[in-house]
């Protein structure tokens, strides 16, 4: 899931030449209709209203609003995602995202973008526009600024909400998404790569399996630096449409994915993400380790990370910035992890960092 960097004065920047003017949006019909309904639910008062498309985006229909003075971000869930694979799901998702958002802003207030009136049951919701003082963390990786203690925000955050919500009957019933998760996340990430690997699929199956019947705290389920917006004030969480209460070993397991795939893209040049990546485990057991057995989780995240960094190369959902040399050394890598049955994280950091100072610039 990508919000397009929905917050970020680059992306603003970017479509803003896909204006139109009036009450004529980027993508024409689609924005007209949208507009229509948010003026029947009394969302937007103007006469003059001018909706952006934010592009970036696969799951789910995402635009600025300018209605007079004010401006906002409307949202609204995708039936069909905007991959090259056949890829469906549910779009009561949206109502899970706003659940999220709301829960999460009740004990950490401004790590999740402020909610606006509207109506909720429509299928979509309205949220405040963060400033062009945003950055997405992952266009900061990706430019080599990688900080540790982004890491350790990242991490403080997690084991926040993981720790909140641990053990909490009330919020396993309200996030009682499997069937989300698994169209979102088991199905075309663990299922569809095992399946590309058949001599893996037997472990992939039986993790997936595994993963589905976990049911421990409120799982954010798409934690990756371009969900995350950092400030010189604030570090925003966005897209929370994955909402799930099952194990915490997907949230770990989905940000060091990105945090090793980053560093792979830098390979051979050390950029610190063999640092960020371990302060971001290691906080996380500081901030959650009072709710959250880290010990027993570790090798669920061990177990879970080889198989979602092949997905990420061999998925439905691959990372667009990898190059093929790179995407074949994932194969490799990840191959020997999945049938040595890793069982700690160090297991996995070491010879992949050290692997990297192996590859050859791009």
């Amino acid at each position: 899931m990508d919000p397009g960097g929905l917050s970020n004065s680059q992306a603003i920047a970017k479509t803003q030449a896909e204006r139109n003017s009036g009450e004529q949006g980027a993508d024409g019909s689609s924005a007209r209709e949208f507009l229509a309904l948010l003026r029947r639910d009394g969302v937007v008062e103007s006469s003059d209203v001018k909706l952006t498309a934010l592009t970036d985006g696969v799951s789910s229909e995402i635009y600025r609003v300018d209605d007079g003075a004010a401006s906002f971000v409307v949202k609204r869930a995708l039936r069909k995602l905007k991959v090259k694979d056949h890829w469906t799901a549910n779009v009561e998702r949206n109502r899970y995202e706003r659940m999220f958002i709301q829960y999460v802003g009740e004990f950490l207030p401004g790590t999740v973008p402020v909610l606006r009136a509207g109506a909720g049951e429509r299928g979509y919701f309205a949220m405040e526009l963060l400033g062009p003082e945003f950055m997405c963390w992952k266009k900061m990786l990706l430019r080599g600024e990688a900080r540790t203690e982004h890491a350790e925000r990242a991490a403080a955050i997690l084991g926040a909400v993981h720790a909140q919500s641990a053990c909490d009957a009330d919020v396993a019933a309200r996030f009682d998404t499997t069937e989300n998760f698994t169209q979102l996340r088991i199905e075309p990430y663990l299922l569809t790569t095992g399946s590309r690997h058949g001599d893996l699929k037997p472990l992939f199956f039986a993790e997936a399996e595994r993963l589905a019947a976990m049911r421990q705290c409120l799982v954010h389920g798409d934690f990756s630096p371009k969900n995350m917006m950092i400030s010189p004030q604030r570090f925003v969480l966005l897209d929370c449409e994955v909402a799930w209460y099952g194990d915490p070993a997907f949230d770990l397991a989905f940000l060091l994915t990105h945090l090793l795939l980053k560093a792979l893209f830098h390979a051979p040049e050390p950029k610190g993400l063999d640092a960020m990546s371990r302060a971001f485990w290691r906080r996380y057991r500081e901030r959650a380790g009072h709710a959250i057995d880290c010990a027993a989780l570790e090798p669920r995240v061990a177990r879970l990370l080889p198989m979602l960094l092949l997905a990420r190369v061999d998925g439905k959902s691959p990372v667009e910035y990898l190059d093929e040399p790179r995407r074949a050394w994932v194969r490799t890598f990840t191959r020997d992890a999945i049938q040595g049955q890793i069982s700690s994280l160090s297991g996995i950091f070491e010879p992949w960092f050290a692997g990297l100072q192996t590859i050859e610039a791009s």
